[in-house]
């Protein structure tokens, strides 16, 4: 197939006509909506959320915690640096104000059968690499042949949909899918296209801080291993004008500077030492940013609300450990986190507990299952907890007191229903072996939420350590399973889809690097998730995310955390954003800096 790239397009035609490929439909998109209509035309000239005439210019400089010692985020190898995605183009861009629709990047049409079992696209023949070579389909085949084989174990995951890859020419390429999977389209075109002519001299599979190729409105200028790593606007992209890049990628440079904790950041933010900040902790978002720079109106803070689904964080036990294996005993463990506690002395009650897998959208399961979602369900019901098809799941709740001896005697009557028995106040399985394990952490400003829970846990006469270790430890150890709880939180998109296999299916549950963190193997959820990627239509995607919410929350897998629905951000008055706000991102690339 590679010979055919250097025939006339009309020869390459002809030879595919011959040998019967099937023919291409005769309407074609400039975009994909994943259920419903998309929101822009094709005339479009730009998305609403971007102020087009945004002044280019200037620098944004964003802090990072930890260290990089790689510039390929695309390996499960080595801590790749931030904002390496600034130097790559997709086959399409996605619409921030829309759930998941994606409109042409690198591709200027896009073609597809009414079942989704296939998907074409056209590349724009402007398209180039910053080296000026044109972006071909050959490039396309290839970055998914290198990510399959040496790349993540993510993507094999996400991609096993993928039936085949075919160059059609050098402008054409087709993916065929196994099933029904009406994301597939969608995420294919998603993924940063590889130049075949750097990559087939070098080793993909090692990391390395060689400044690497791409297509995209950036490129590198300049990294201090660990500690810098500075974009430079390449006036030459080749995409600038188009109507998906339009008010977008206003900074001359993007500029990430690395520091050891986010309380050394927050310090050298507020002394100037960089822009823009995003705020996580509700403790530093209350009593931090305070002093004369926000007196003066020099440091803005705002809260924006967004339409986000915030997913579920919280306490995650990996259930190939003995201790967790039972969802009775992780169920107990559940009644040793004292939320309202916590939220209201440690957060100034600034968040709502968390339920759902899917909560702050319609996907949270909140009430009973509906008929249309007991059809759905019906096929497992023996393989689920009964609670699924009778209650409402609520995590815990206590008056906020602090005195919580009612969920922890509850705790314990669960244990011992288990077969675990206090003996001299220290909880013991029928061996006599002592209820032990160990919480993982990377922040250490996690501590103060960590230890009030580990201290309801010691009067269950569990034994509870907290260990905290540098990112490139944390992220080798959590790569390999090596952990008995972390603090960890999946998130969602307003379409799930294929991702969900990656957190919750059995195929991914041993395979190193992947986000099955817990070591889900059940059935049931494996029929689910594989029901949710082959949704239909809004519809149903709604109801079998619901469905598969409701089974993971009475499995017990995690202690729910919290969550909010606004970014908290603060930022030096330099910059400006557009008075719209995307609904479903900060849109960072769509601010400026001020003349």
């Amino acid at each position: 197939m590679r010979r055919f790239n250097m025939l006339p397009h009309w020869v390459f035609t002809l030879l595919l006509l011959l040998i019967g490929h099937p023919a291409v439909a005769d309407n074609s998109l400039h975009g994909i909506a994943m259920h419903g209509t998309l929101k822009y035309p094709a005339d479009f000239k730009h998305f609403d959320y971007v102020n087009p005439e945004a002044p280019k210019g200037g620098r944004l400089r964003e802090a990072s915690i930890g260290t990089f010692d790689s510039l390929n985020p695309f390996i499960i190898k080595g801590t790749s640096a931030d904002g390496t995605n600034l130097m790559y183009d997709s086959l399409l861009a996605r619409a921030l104000d829309e759930p998941f629709s994606l409109y042409g990047l690198l591709a200027s049409e896009i073609r597809m059968d009414e079942a989704r079992s296939w998907v074409e696209f056209s590349l724009r023949p402007e398209a180039r690499f910053s080296d000026g070579t044109a972006v071909t389909t050959a490039d396309v085949k290839f970055t998914f042949d290198t990510l399959l084989d040496q790349g993540s174990p993510f993507f094999k995951s996400y991609y096993a949909g993928i039936d085949k890859i075919e160059v059609l020419a050098p402008d054409r390429v087709r993916f065929s899918f196994k099933g029904t999977n009406r994301e597939l389209p969608l995420i294919v075109g998603e993924v940063p296209i590889l130049p075949q002519h750097y990559w087939s001299e070098r080793d993909f599979s090692k990391p390395s801080l060689e400044v690497p190729l791409g297509s995209g409105p950036y490129a590198i200028e300049r990294i201090d291993p660990g500690r810098t790593i500075l974009y430079q606007r390449r006036d030459d992209y080749w995409g600038k004008d188009l109507p998906v890049n339009k008010g977008r990628y206003n900074f001359d440079q993007r500029q990430f500077d690395y520091y050891r904790d986010s309380t050394v950041a927050l310090e050298a933010f507020k002394a100037g030492e960089y822009d823009y900040r995003s705020e996580h902790a509700s403790k530093a978002w209350a009593t931090g940013y305070t002093g004369a720079p926000f007196d003066d109106g020099r440091i803005i803070k705002e809260e924006i609300q967004h339409q986000n689904p915030r997913g579920m964080q919280g306490f995650i036990m990996n259930t190939r450990r003995a201790q967790f294996a039972s969802a009775r005993t992780r169920q107990a463990l559940t009644y040793a986190f004292d939320f309202e506690w916590t939220n209201s002395n440690l957060f100034y009650n600034a968040y709502t507990r968390t339920h759902s897998y899917f909560s702050n959208s319609e996907m949270a399961a909140t009430e009973l299952p509906t008929a249309a979602e007991l059809k759905i369900l019906e096929p497992v019901r023996d393989q689920v907890p009964p609670e699924v098809f009778t209650q409402v799941y609520r995590a815990p709740e206590t008056d906020g007191s602090g005195r919580n001896r009612a969920q922890l005697r509850q705790a314990l009557r669960l244990l011992q229903q288990d077969g675990w028995t206090l003996k001299d106040g220290k909880l013991v399985d029928q061996a006599g072996k002592p209820f032990r394990f160990e919480i993982l952490l990377v922040q250490k400003e996690f501590q103060r939420v960590v230890s009030p829970f580990i201290r309801n846990l010691e009067r269950l006469g569990i034994e509870a350590d907290i260990r905290i270790v540098d990112v490139s430890q944390y992220i080798n150890l959590v790569r390999q399973f090596d952990f008995d709880m972390i603090v960890y939180g999946f998130g969602q998109s307003s379409s799930p889809g294929n991702e969900q296999r990656d957190y919750w299916h059995s195929d991914s549950a041993d395979r190193s690097g992947s986000r099955n963190l817990i070591g889900i193997h059940n059935p049931a959820v494996d029929y689910l998730v594989d029901q949710l990627i082959a949704a239909p239509d809004r519809e149903q995607l709604v109801l079998r995310a619901r469905a598969l919410d409701r089974v993971l929350q009475w499995n017990h897998y995690v202690i729910p955390h919290f969550h909010i629905s606004a970014w908290r951000i603060a930022y030096w008055n330099t910059l400006a954003h557009p008075k719209v706000s995307p609904k479903y991102d900060i849109g960072l690339d769509t601010w400026w800096a001020k003349p």
